[in-house]
């Protein structure tokens, strides 16, 4: 076993350390000169003794040239080979699409035994993603329930919930322009936004109520609601995409994590906010009720 272990890390080396790039630790491999054992010779004199005179390898063991698998390995009872391969500059999806528009282009004759499936991240980004699908959309079911509950009302939670795609146009910009990919972190993004940018349109609607409630006409109460709460709802705007700035600002370790999440909140942020104003308004003048006569 020691002469084993000798021979493996003279040949195919070691881990020694890490070396750390980022969030990204990279091994350190140490091994011999491969100019030494550049020939099968070269590997009958290798030493397998640090004493004098030294012993060599051609003393215990028989060397000879045969064709084998380096290792075997099994995934579900079938026999399998691995190609591993880093992507950098451009995003998993787009890189697992082109080796799939690459491969049905091939002129492979496959044998009935043989197949191939991508694996590794790409495998865990397509069961995350419907995870995350299916997050977002119980997060804005939740949303819904509670403010049916709150208004007592089935009504204006829905006219409200318009304020969560007008969030998204902004993401969508943010993402292209920035040249960012939709990624897992993005997802929770848009998870957090989704809780987020309701607030403006609750604080909006919840005041034109208010102001109906009063006797003032549907038209007159929505002018007088959009003056009133701009002020607080820019303000809340304000701060919570200046309290992200730093996330989005950081270069420090997982700072590539972090980013397009912050990002994320910050675009949508803003444009839900923005288009708020506009557009939820218009929406409660066309389905937002008569006046009580």
């Amino acid at each position: 076993s020691e002469v084993a272990q000798l021979v493996k890390d003279e040949v195919q080396g070691n881990i020694a350390t890490e070396f750390s790039r980022g969030a990204e630790n990279i091994g350190v491999r140490v091994r011999a000169d491969q100019r030494r054992l550049s020939s099968l010779i070269d590997l009958k004199n290798l030493p397998i003794t640090s004493g004098f005179p030294s012993t060599t390898l051609s003393a215990a063991a028989t060397l000879h040239v045969q064709d084998g698998p380096s290792e075997i390995r099994r995934i579900d009872q079938r026999q399998v080979v691995l190609i591993t391969a880093n992507v950098e500059g451009r995003d998993l999806g787009s890189a697992a699409r082109d080796i799939d528009e690459r491969m049905a282009t091939l002129a492979l004759a496959w044998p009935p035994e043989y197949d191939y499936n991508l694996g590794g991240q790409q495998q865990e980004l397509e069961s995350s993603s419907g995870s995350m699908i299916f997050a977002l959309l119980l997060a804005v079911f939740l949303i819904y329930v509670v403010m049916a509950c709150q208004f007592e009302s089935i009504y204006h939670p829905a006219l409200i919930m318009f304020s969560v795609p007008l969030a998204f146009v902004g993401v969508v910009y943010a993402l292209d322009w920035l040249g960012l990919s939709v990624s897992i972190v993005v997802f929770i993004g848009g998870i957090v936004l989704a809780g987020i940018i309701v607030n403006a349109a609750i604080i909006l609607v919840d005041y034109i109520n208010q102001l109906r409630a009063r006797g003032l006409p549907k038209t007159e109460a929505i002018v007088e609601a959009c003056g009133v709460r701009f002020r607080p709802i820019l303000m809340t705007t304000l701060t919570t995409i200046l309290g992200l700035l730093p996330m989005v600002l950081s270069t420090g370790e997982g700072a590539e994590m972090r980013r397009p999440m912050a990002i994320t909140v910050m675009a949508g942020l803003a444009s839900g906010t923005l288009l708020t104003l506009f557009i939820i308004p218009v929406v409660y003048k066309s389905f937002g009720g008569r006046d009580k006569a």
